[in-house]
């Protein structure tokens, strides 16, 4: 399901590389839950020889002491892409300071070690992006509001200058705000970028071309952020080829910030033309319809719409778990989740965890809109803690297919008025499932 990593791990930017053994692998950058700045000092690794189970391998790079060899570096990292070539994985990096620079491994999960300046490209923009072409030449890409281009020397340490193109993308014709990223497929170049041009840079955007510096035609959108959070700012991600299908890698923001972003995956597929249709944001991603009985937790939302939004709940010195759930619900809020399969076990019940300090509600289960057809409306009384679960269960009327889940939040009057607290917010919700016959 989408988020694809465990709870506790806010990874966005995220470049997806399958190397010879198999496994994909996740290159982004770090958000810390609850601060309120992007990024951080430090990269993880990911992989997975499924795309459903994540192996977290630990740090691979850090811009800050203890690690005093790469002081030049001292700022936030920002995204960062990686390449295999001659035997050896190199990690390219930026920071808050316009920083660009290389870093070598052994292994695709480093740790990346002997970090230098890529000269030509350092101290003048951000997020670079890394091809090797067929040819075994490499092409490094960076920028914001206008995307530079050019071959690397031999050594990747520096661009060759008689090469740079800085203007292969810009704001004002193509929508091109940062965070580009560069594929090859069937003989054209593919360059996916956040594009601003819906009003945010919340769509990642690709471009084409037959020549890895261009000219790039924009040929549309791969993928929109929009509703996955009320106040989400940006999107940046990848497309790479898993095993013969093709997936576009994007990321989320949650707790209503621009921040805590959350690497998140959706199959993709060209036409015969080249050309990539617009895929939507879903709770399944890749593993497929959820079965109805499945319990699914209420922050996996793919969209959300009105006040809600959702917060996270740990972890403590006393107890290292995270938890997170959908807060802040007010009346005629919703959220969404995309797609439960309704025929795989006949259900007939809705539960769900929900708390209220307050005065409760109700939850409507609608199928397909938030006005589409209701097949059921689940009360939820008062708790005494907006975290203090407790669950609720009403009978639904029979469904079949595969369906998007809205559910609908209303009030149901009564209301109990806390001082200090809003006397319109009806209550937070864990999770829900659908319970068989």
């Amino acid at each position: 399901m989408n988020p694809i990593l465990s709870i506790q791990h806010f990874v966005p930017d995220v470049e997806a590389r399958q190397w010879s053994d198999g496994r994909m692998y996740l290159y982004g950058s770090y958000d810390i839950s609850g601060r309120t700045c992007y990024c951080s000092w430090e990269y993880r690794v990911f992989s997975s020889a499924d795309l459903i189970h994540w192996q977290d391998h630990g740090e691979s790079f850090r811009s800050a002491p203890p690690n005093t060899s790469l002081d030049w570096t001292d700022a936030p990292l920002f995204a960062p892409d990686c390449i295999y070539r001659n035997g050896c994985y190199y990690l390219f990096f930026c920071n808050a300071g316009n920083r660009e620079g290389v870093a070598e491994s052994l292994s695709p999960t480093g740790p990346f070690t002997n970090a230098v300046p890529i000269e030509g490209a350092d101290r003048d923009a951000i997020d670079p992006a890394v091809l090797v072409d067929d040819d075994n030449q490499v092409y490094y890409y960076w920028g914001q509001f206008h995307l530079r281009g050019a071959k690397l020397r031999p050594d990747l340490n520096g661009i060759q200058p008689e090469t740079l193109n800085t203007n292969l993308l810009n704001e004002a014709e193509h929508g091109f705000h940062e965070g580009a990223s560069i594929r090859k497929y069937n003989g054209l170049y593919y360059l996916i970028f956040a594009d601003i041009s819906r009003g945010r840079p919340t769509s990642l955007a690709y471009a084409t071309s037959p020549s890895p510096l261009g000219p790039f035609t924009k040929r549309g959108i791969i993928i929109d952020n929009t509703g996955c959070d009320p106040e989400t700012w940006n999107n940046h991600g990848s497309i790479a080829e898993f095993n013969g299908q093709w997936y576009v890698f994007y990321h989320r923001s949650s707790q209503a910030s621009n921040f805590n972003r959350r690497v998140c995956v959706e199959p993709i597929h060209f036409n015969k033309d080249g050309s990539l249709n617009e895929v939507e944001m879903t709770t399944q991603g890749v593993s497929g319809p959820l079965p109805a009985a499945q319990p699914i937790e209420a922050w996996r939302a793919c969209l959300l719409n009105g006040r809600v939004r959702t917060a996270a709940e740990g972890p403590t010195e006393s107890d290292p778990s995270t938890r997170e759930y959908l807060t802040q619900i007010h009346l005629n809020d919703w959220a969404a989740y995309k797609y439960v399969d309704f025929d795989a076990q006949p259900v007939i019940t809705f539960q769900a965890r929900a708390g209220s300090l307050a005065y409760g509600g109700v939850i409507e289960i609608h199928l397909d809109q938030p006005d589409g057809e209701l097949i059921g409306a689940c009360q939820v009384q008062r708790t005494g803690g907006w975290q203090k679960w407790s669950t609720v269960s009403c009978p639904i009327q029979r469904a079949k297919g595969v369906r998007a889940v809205y559910l609908v939040f209303k009030g149901r009057g009564n209301k109990f008025v806390i001082p200090k607290f809003d006397p319109e917010r009806l209550f937070d919700l864990e999770s829900f499932w659908f319970v068989a016959e």
